[in-house]
């Protein structure tokens, strides 16, 4: 069984096992650092989503690094399974595991994230099938970062603000627009003049 560690924060150096399952592949250390280094280092007070976690490398990543709250979502029975065992030494209760579907994961109306990693099985087309999900799972100033076999240029309302490439890995960081935020802030100051 293959092992990745984690590259910053209260937990770096530690090593996480992946499950042998097809279509697996953690994001490699090197696009990770990249992605916390266009993201920062302290993601203190940030809510993530990890959608296809696979060995929970990134929501983990994210976690080390101070976020609030990380849930990681993973569809497989037995990747999940791996996924508990590497969550479980952290004791960590920031971290939320959920076995399901992606476009069938639906998050608490109270929690809305700032940060989104998409890393899907590749040839399947799941970034089509989740985008029209992403403006109800986020906050307004939300981040979304995916990986691809191709170059992405738009998914959706969300704008490119980084990308690179690391052999056959694809990798995007987008914000959505101004037009999307004011859209958004009003749906969000419209929920809280109803509570």
């Amino acid at each position: 069984m293959a092992k990745v560690r984690i590259t910053g924060g209260e937990w770096r150096s530690r090593l996480i096992q992946v499950a042998d399952a097809e279509g697996l592949r953690p994001t490699p250390d090197r696009v990770r650092e990249t992605l916390f280094n266009w993201l920062g280092q302290d993601l203190s007070g940030l809510n993530c989503l990890d959608l296809f976690a696979g060995s929970g490398i990134l929501g983990l990543e994210a976690a080390s690094r101070g976020a609030a709250h990380v849930t990681l979502v993973e569809k497989s029975r037995g990747v999940f399974e791996q996924l508990r065992r590497n969550a479980e030494p952290f004791r960590c209760d920031r971290v939320e595991l959920l076995c399901c579907d992606a476009v069938k994961f639906f998050p608490s109306p109270a929690r809305r994230y700032d940060l989104v990693f998409l890393d899907p099985p590749y040839h399947q087309g799941w970034l089509d099938k989740v985008k029209p999900l992403l403006d109800g799972w986020v906050m307004p100033k939300a981040r979304i970062y995916a990986e691809a076999e191709h170059r992405l240029e738009r998914l959706g309302a969300w704008h490119v603000a980084k990308q690179g490439q690391a052999g056959q890995v694809f990798f995007t960081c987008w914000n959505g627009n101004e037009q999307r935020h004011r859209r958004l802030s009003g749906h969000f100051r419209s929920l809280h003049a109803w509570a």
